[in-house]
């Protein structure tokens, strides 16, 4: 049933002429009395009759009025919404970022978000605990990592962009004997009391065991915990010392009066914080100002 022709036809009810309606859509008086013609012959219903020099609905075209209003309500509806999905003004993004990144610059960017976008819903996860399945409409991840070389997320229906390489730092209680130093040769660290402070024992681990290889040695973690917030608050108590990214170390919140960090040299760990998006987004008006905002946080 072609719509033109409903849209057409609610407009002569509405307005209770066919001049007026004619009027109304800026149409000719001829064009809307074609347009209803061919909709009874499309219905094979008698929708208007003659009435003096005009028009008046039949019965049955009363009926057929009140019966297509929630259709044509729909498809309104349907038109703003596609509208509004063009112009990123409703829907939803899947974002699935590293655990660092949602705690030290997801809660401001989301809130820039909420404001800019009041419909969009966001639906945030973690990357570390993503599996191949996952599809996520936006993913900040760590880069360049063997573990995920074979990800489909990294075929061409993507773009990816870098956007921060960052040392990792080792955090000291207040009173360890380095604390006096900016820089601590990694292979110092070799006989200490490590705590791990990985979620799933993945890319960033890596880098670091990667690290402490080349320094001659592999790590007894004699303390395992699976985020940085928990790692750092053993480490204010003295029960060892842990490495981790300086992104990851600031996000953990510590307490400057019971930890210290510093610099790591001989060798430097380092990784790469990327985001890639679904190609077909990259026009998306939120999903572009989400780019802005992850590089502006980048920079700081």
């Amino acid at each position: 049933m072609d719509l033109t022709r409903l849209r057409t036809f609610r407009a002569v009810v509405a307005q209770g002429s066919v001049n007026k309606a004619a009027a109304t859509l800026g149409y000719t008086t001829s064009a809307v009395s074609q347009q209803l013609q061919a909709l009874q012959k499309e219905t094979g219903l008698q929708l208007v009759e003659r009435h003096g020099r005009g028009m008046r609905l039949t019965a049955v075209g009363r009926r057929f009025a009140e019966g297509t209003q929630p259709l044509l309500e729909q498809v309104s509806y349907a038109t703003a919404l596609a509208e509004d999905l063009r112009l990123g003004r409703t829907g939803s993004l899947s974002i699935t970022h590293i655990s660092s990144v949602g705690a030290a610059w997801m809660p401001g960017i989301v809130a820039r978000l909420a404001q800019e976008f009041p419909e969009l819903r966001l639906d945030l996860r973690l990357w570390e605990l993503a599996d191949e399945t996952d599809d996520p409409d936006v993913e900040i991840y760590i880069e360049d990592t063997d573990r995920r070389s074979t990800s489909p997320r990294q075929s061409s229906i993507y773009e990816s962009y870098s956007l921060l390489t960052e040392p990792y730092v080792a955090v000291l209680p207040t009173g360890h004997r380095f604390v006096d130093r900016p820089q601590i040769s990694l292979s110092e660290l070799e006989n200490e009391t490590w705590v791990d402070n990985d979620l799933t024992q993945g890319p960033c681990r890596e880098i670091l065991l990667d690290a402490c290889a080349a320094s001659g040695f592999t790590p007894a973690f004699q303390v395992e915990t699976q985020d940085h917030a928990t790692a750092v608050a053993f480490v204010e108590t003295g029960v060892g010392i842990t490495v981790m990214p300086r992104l990851s170390y600031f996000s953990a919140r510590a307490d400057s009066e019971r930890v210290a960090v510093r610099e790591l040299v001989n060798p430097t760990p380092s990784r790469t914080i990327a985001v890639r998006t679904k190609s077909s987004l990259s026009s998306n008006p939120a999903v572009q100002r989400l780019l802005a905002l992850l590089r502006q946080v980048a920079k700081e």
